[in-house]
Formats: C-alpha cells, structure tokens, sequence
C-alpha cells in the first residue's frame, strides 16, 4: 500500500501522531551512529526517491536525501530547469514517466496546482516538499521539536507572528487536527487563507486573527515566526514597514510563558523577522527544529510506503 503525503490532512491526526511517535523511536535508536549509517532494519532498501526541485532548498535537499540513505534507499535529484518539466512537458506526464523509474517523488514548488496533478498521475506516493500553499514536512519537523522539549502537544498555544504563508497554513492545519491553540499576529492584507481557516473552523478549532502582536503571544507555549519576505518574492519595502511591529525579540518573547519554545524554519533574515538575542537565545529551538526535519520525513517516507500505520 502506498499513500501521497500532501498536506496534514489527508493523513488525519492518528496517522501524523503515529508518524511522530516512530520519528521519536528512530531518533533514539539511532544514537552515537555515524549520520551516513542505513538504519539497522534498512527498511526502504532498494527504494529510490525522485526529488523535484523548482525552488531553491537546502534543508529539504539534504535532509531528505539523507533520510532515503538512513532507511537504506537511494535519492535521484533533479532541477525543474535541467529535465523535460522545465522545457514544457506536462506535469502529467512528468508523473507517469517518473513512476515507471522511481519508488516515489518528492516535489518542491511554488505552484500548489502542479503537485495535486503530479499526485493525481503518478503510481507512486508523491511527497509535497513545500509549495505556496502549505510546507506540511516542515510541520512535522515542528512538532516533533514541541513533543521533545515540552512533551505533548495537545492544549499547547502556538503563536504565529508575520506573513499569513503556507508555513503558517499548515500550523494551522496541525493545530486543528491534534488539538493545540493557535494565534495570528499579522498585519491588515496578510492574513492566512480563509479557505485555511474556515478548514480549521470546520474541525472545531477557531484560529483568531490579532493585529497586537503582544495579544498573539501573551502565555504562548510554541513562538513561530519566518521570513516576511518569501522565495521569488520582491523585497519590498511597503510589506517590511507593515510586518515591522512583528519582529520577535526579547520584548516580545518577554510576553510568552518563561520556557516558551521558539521557532523558525530558516533560513532566517536575522534583524528583520527576529533579533540575534532570539534566535541564539535559550528559548531557541532552530537547530533542532532542523535537524528533526530529517527524524521526521524518514517516517513521513515509511507511512507513504506503507510501512507505518
């Protein structure tokens, strides 16, 4: 049995906990071994990923390229610029063939459309390494960073500060599927989609939309923050001046609780998003955060082969 991995979900909350649960045990097991080491079980042995880059990366790059050779598989690494896609072969087409060389593709891409049609052609489960709409691989990395320094997630607040973008999105999305509280501190014309939200209200979780950014934080478990200024986007100065007040720094991190955990995906734009005294600071959990996406997409890859839940 194979499975696509396109957004939180399509899994449900039972299998991402699941996921969570097996990143945990592999984590642990994998303790003192060097980092190219395959995983004692080798349980994708003979497995080959395709991943599809159309945007720049490089924690999705090497931490999936290395979660294929811990779990015993092997990775094919291509640019949207150097194969057929880039030259104008339909994305459907791009499915099929590639399902014919492959085990199963990985897609990063800045249009949400091109991976709902890859999944929709391909025979092989189909992995949404980032899009504009949702980054659900960096959520499962979060998370698991939350569980190990806080323990559960459940009845924990997270509060967003900044761009209402596809990172964002699927902390929601996570939120109302295994039960934690989420706040938006944005500006005015940054918001989340509605579509993001009302998915949210429709599972029982409503997610309130504050333009006081000390509101968003007051007694906040989980602080989050990315970039205002996103891949391909201009560096515009009107989105810089509007997103400004919600800079996280010691002021702000000062109106979250004393042990509150803080987060960003990289890469950061040090000074503007978040201040050094924050990203280096003890609340920080950025390196791990980084680290476990690899943990992470190693199980996200066993659920996908079926070989989990």
């Amino acid at each position: 049995m194979s499975r696509h991995f396109l957004d939180l979900a399509d899994a449900g909350g039972d299998a991402i906990a699941a996921m969570l649960n097996d990143a945990i045990d592999r984590k642990d097991a994998r303790a003192g071994l060097p980092k190219g080491a395959v995983d004692p079980d080798a349980p994708l042995a003979g497995r080959t990923l395709a991943m599809i880059f159309e945007k720049n990366s490089t924690r999705t790059r090497v931490s999936f390229d290395m979660a294929m050779r811990q779990l015993g598989g092997t990775t094919i690494v291509m640019d949207a610029g150097s194969m057929q896609l880039g030259r104008g072969e339909t994305v459907a087409d791009t499915a099929r063939v590639l399902s014919r060389f492959v085990d199963a593709i990985m897609i990063r891409t800045d249009d949400h459309a091109k991976l709902i049609e890859m999944a929709e052609h391909a025979t092989v489960p189909v992995i949404n390494g980032l899009t504009d709409h949702s980054h659900p691989c960096q959520i499962m990395a979060d998370m698991l960073t939350v569980i190990e320094r806080r323990k559960a997630l459940a009845g924990t607040r997270w509060a967003w500060l900044g761009d209402g973008n596809n990172v964002l999105h699927s902390i929601i999305e996570a939120g109302s599927l295994l039960g934690f509280d989420v706040r938006v501190g944005c500006p005015a014309g940054y918001e989340p989609s509605v579509e993001v939200l009302e998915a949210a209200l429709k599972r029982g979780t409503n997610v309130p939309i504050l333009r006081d950014p000390v509101a968003a934080v007051q007694d906040a478990d989980v602080v989050v923050t990315d970039t205002w200024i996103s891949m391909g986007q201009d560096h515009a100065e009107e989105k810089l001046a509007a997103m400004a007040p919600y800079q996280v720094n010691a002021a702000l991190m000062a109106a979250a609780k004393p042990d509150a955990v803080f987060l960003h995906c990289l890469p950061a734009h040090r000074g503007e998003e978040a201040t050094d005294e924050v990203l280096d600071g003890p609340n920080s959990a950025i390196w791990d955060e980084a680290e476990n996406r690899l943990h992470a997409q190693k199980s996200v890859l066993l659920w996908c082969f079926g070989k989990l839940g």
